[in-house]
């Protein structure tokens, strides 16, 4: 199929734009930016959600350690869901946590899928694998 051609991309851009999203909003929240009130230091579960949110969403955006990162960030939309969300209602609707079931699942799709292109982990992998020549 054509669509095909481009899947590498695709995925690189998908993973660009959710890890720096996922990171933004993490950011916000830990240094109390962008009209979002800041999270206070080491309190649980906000300012640790907001701390993944912002290192690991800008793991993923530049593409180091994608699936681990991409991982931990589904993990943390989940239990955001489950534990936030889940008891003001059953659907994501109805709970206000159709971000945390999106983001959920858009990073458990990256952590399955990989990098796709542009990664920070391919170029550095490449590097390590170039062959020296003789004298150097």
């Amino acid at each position: 199929m054509m669509l095909e051609r481009w899947q590498g991309q695709v995925v690189a851009v998908f993973r660009i734009v959710v890890g720096f999203l996922f990171a933004t909003h993490g950011a916000a929240a830990l240094f109390g930016v962008l009209g979002v009130k800041q999270v206070e230091a080491l309190t649980w579960p906000s300012w640790w959600a907001a701390a993944i949110q912002g290192i690991a969403g800008a793991l993923v955006m530049v593409g180091f350690g994608t699936r681990w990162a991409a991982l931990l960030c589904s993990g943390s939309m989940a239990y955001a869901y489950f534990t936030v969300h889940q008891v003001d209602g059953l659907l994501p609707v109805e709970n206000g946590g159709e971000k945390a079931a999106l983001f959920a699942f858009a990073f458990l799709l990256i952590a399955v899928l990989g990098n796709g292109g542009w990664a920070l982990e391919s170029s550095l992998s490449s590097r390590k694998r170039e062959p020296v020549a003789a004298g150097e």
